[in-house]
């Protein structure tokens, strides 16, 4: 379990095709300090597990179902990817409760810059849309943001400064595909109510 809130930025320094998968190497800075084998490090969104550690860097494999279902088989060399270790029990929660587990791709369709902030609008597939509100929680590449408003087919938010600088948003632009995680709880109360139960 995760909060949305990223730690640092990694770069990509190496992939090796391990066919159907891929195996990342990231140097992840402070990340990796206590980052040991086995552990759960959220990468752009996406939970995978640390298979290497040597200093800095860290080591991940993504089977054929996380590249085809998330950005990161988009990834090359020198990428940036967001970074966040997974939740202790005890910590302050600041962002939401993100599972790491991918809903959707969604592509950046327009982006209104008014430095030193941002409005951006992504896409999301219709049968999600019912999953994001107004003024609730949303991941983006591992991001929690709320939400300003939302369509049948798209969403927007507003971006801090901070954000802008410090997660990979700041340097997204129209057409690129991020990866997309609803909030638990609208999928929760979507499937209760799609399985009619009574909630009374």
């Amino acid at each position: 379990m995760f909060t949305g809130l990223v730690e640092t930025l990694g770069t990509l320094v190496n992939v090796v095709d391990q066919s159907p998968g891929k195996r990342f190497t990231v140097d992840a800075g402070l990340v990796a300090q206590d980052a040991t084998m086995g552990a759960s490090i959220c990468i752009n969104g996406c939970c995978l597990t640390v298979v290497g550690v040597e200093a800095t860097k860290l080591d991940f494999e993504a089977g054929e179902e996380t590249l085809s279902r998330t950005n990161l088989g988009e990834l090359v060399i020198g990428s940036h990817v967001n970074l966040e270790r997974s939740l202790a029990v005890g910590d302050r929660m600041g962002g939401h409760y993100v599972s790491g587990h991918i809903d959707a791709v969604g592509r950046l369709i327009e982006r209104k810059d008014d430095p030193p902030w941002a409005n951006l609008r992504f896409s999301i597939p219709k049968h999600l849309a019912s999953q994001v509100a107004s003024k609730g929680s949303i991941a983006i590449d591992g991001i929690s943001l709320t939400v300003v408003d939302v369509a049948d087919d798209s969403f927007s938010v507003a971006l801090i400064p901070h954000t802008l600088s410090v997660t990979t948003l700041g340097g997204r632009k129209v057409g690129d595909r991020v990866n997309l995680e609803t909030d638990l709880l609208a999928k929760y109360v979507q499937r209760a109510l799609s399985q009619n139960t009574d909630l009374s």
